[in-house]
């Protein structure tokens, strides 16, 4: 006894989902609360970039050039330590083959980034800026690179999954 399956190809559409086609109801009464908070963060997001030029200019006319440091020790053995918990989250979450591991990649590479601009920035204006700039250059930034890079990859594979089980 034989049976037949059907087998439908997945069709890509140009439209990704239909609430990405529905007009923006956002200030209408009954509007969908997915599409109210997704306004609200949003608008969260413009203000905090907003807000956040006047203060760094702030900052930038007020801050003095130097300043003596009483927690310098601190402060960078507490960021290493963040980026060796990303680092080990990364790998755990990695090994057990996890789709959560797309947010301690994203962290990691970005705490790297962090780590290169903060390492040349302090240490310019003395002779340890070219191990700096060479350790920046050549380990910390093209790792925060393939990190993210990575973690872009696995989270439009997950996009592409999940387009593909509803076009199924």
């Amino acid at each position: 006894m034989s049976q037949t399956v059907e087998v439908r190809p997945v069709v890509r559409s140009a439209v990704r989902t239909e609430s990405a086609a529905a007009p923006c109801t956002d200030g209408l009464p009954g509007a969908n609360p997915h599409t109210r908070r997704r306004r609200h963060i949003i608008e969260l997001l413009t203000v905090s970039a907003v807000g956040l030029v006047p203060w760094t200019v702030l900052l930038g006319l007020t801050l003095p050039s130097d300043y003596r440091v009483h927690a310098w020790r601190t402060t960078w053995v507490g960021f290493d330590v963040l980026l060796l918990v990303t680092f080990a989250t990364t790998a755990f979450l990695a090994w057990r083959r996890s789709r959560a591991v797309i947010i301690p990649a994203a962290a990691t590479g970005v705490l790297l980034i962090c780590d290169a601009w903060f390492d040349v920035s302090l240490a310019f204006g003395t002779p340890g800026v070219w191990t700096s700039a060479a350790l920046a250059v050549f380990a910390e930034l093209p790792l925060a690179g393939f990190m993210l890079h990575r973690a872009y990859s696995l989270l439009r594979l997950q996009l592409a999954y999940y387009e593909s089980l509803e076009q199924a």
